[in-house]
């Protein structure tokens, strides 16, 4: 009997803190969509741009790519099977390599279509601490079929960002992941690091 009420209490005197997470309002899902949209807007806005040169325009790119998407979150979510063994050295190295491989990884993928058109379909709460996934279409710009997309959300660190994209049905983080594990087991995990600067 206690030891509900000890929570109870504590409860009442830390309301800053929740006391269970919640899943994302549909007010919350709609800030979820016009985040994406704009998002996409912006980056295709600096594709387009011809007044600039394509090394150029890739720059820009990265640098919206870097500024809009949970690069730890998903670096770490990457190396989940290998984390407990790797020493404090290596951590750092991985994170070191991370951002600008993680950023080229998504851009290397949306680059080719600086001329597509991106309409948000719908988007879905997922999971209790207020993610939301949106479903997206976009325009092939070479006249082939639309592409569905899926921009994995998240606001817990006090802003929308994306967490991961699914390209008709190619989740980008497990491919990652899987790749990344198959490399590891083949060459080392230092290897994967020195794999991961030459190609940022």
């Amino acid at each position: 009997m206690l030891r509900p009420l000890v929570a109870m209490l504590v409860a009442a005197l830390a309301p800053g803190i929740p006391t269970r997470a919640e899943t994302a309002t549909a007010a919350q899902q709609a800030e979820a969509a016009r985040f994406i949209e704009q998002l996409a807007k912006e980056a295709f806005a600096v594709l387009r741009d011809s007044s600039i040169s394509r090394s150029e325009a890739k720059v820009r790119f990265r640098s919206l790519l870097r500024d809009n998407f949970a690069i730890e979150q998903t670096g770490m979510r990457i190396i989940r099977k290998h984390r407990a063994g790797l020493t404090p050295a290596q951590l750092e190295a991985y994170r070191k390599a991370l951002p600008d491989y993680v950023v080229n990884t998504y851009a290397d993928r949306l680059y080719d279509f600086g001329n597509a058109k991106l309409v948000v379909v719908r988007q879905v709460a997922r999971g209790s601490r207020g993610d939301v996934d949106v479903y997206a279409r976009v325009t092939d710009p070479k006249g082939g079929r639309p592409f569905e997309t899926i921009w994995a959300t998240s606001r817990a660190s006090g802003r929308w960002l994306v967490t991961n994209l699914t390209v008709n049905g190619v989740n980008i983080a497990l491919t990652q992941e899987a790749d990344f594990d198959s490399y590891i087991q083949r060459n080392g995990f230092d290897a994967l690091v020195d794999f991961m600067k030459k190609s940022g």
